[in-house]
């Protein structure tokens, strides 16, 4: 299969710069794939699951917020979050979660009901990729 390169920028640098096979990322319109040869393309990332697939394995990452952007030859994602699955800490994700989770039983102003369930969301997404280590 034809790779095309890809870098993974975040505000802690870069954290992936080489070749890819197929990356699957999810957009706030849904998941999209990219493959080499991929015509012109941005859109915003939501929080969700990164997959990048070189030497035929796919590797997952939770990643939140963003863009994705390619021409067919290049692709760069830069988000606000990128962590490989075996780089995600299991009982800070879970700690999180459940932080969230209290946040969201309180009285809460519309800003603060949305920055708890979005930290919610970020919490269980981190948890599902971890779990494909």
């Amino acid at each position: 299969m034809a790779a095309f390169h890809l870098q993974i920028v975040t505000p802690d640098g870069l954290k992936f710069d080489g070749d890819s096979e197929e990356i699957v990322v999810r957009t706030v319109s849904g998941d999209v794939g990219i493959l080499a040869g991929h015509i012109s393309y941005m859109a915003p990332i939501a929080v969700g699951e990164l997959r990048v697939k070189r030497d035929g394995a796919f590797r997952s990452a939770a990643v939140s917020g963003g863009f994705v952007s390619t021409d067919g030859k290049e692709t760069q994602i830069i988000c606000t979050t990128c962590e490989w699955a075996d780089e995600i800490d299991e009982e800070r994700a879970k700690k999180a979660r459940e932080l969230a989770e209290q946040r969201l039983k309180e009285k809460l102003s519309a800003r603060e009901l949305s920055l708890a369930e979005a930290k919610l969301s970020r919490a269980i997404n981190r948890l599902k990729v971890s779990a494909k280590r």
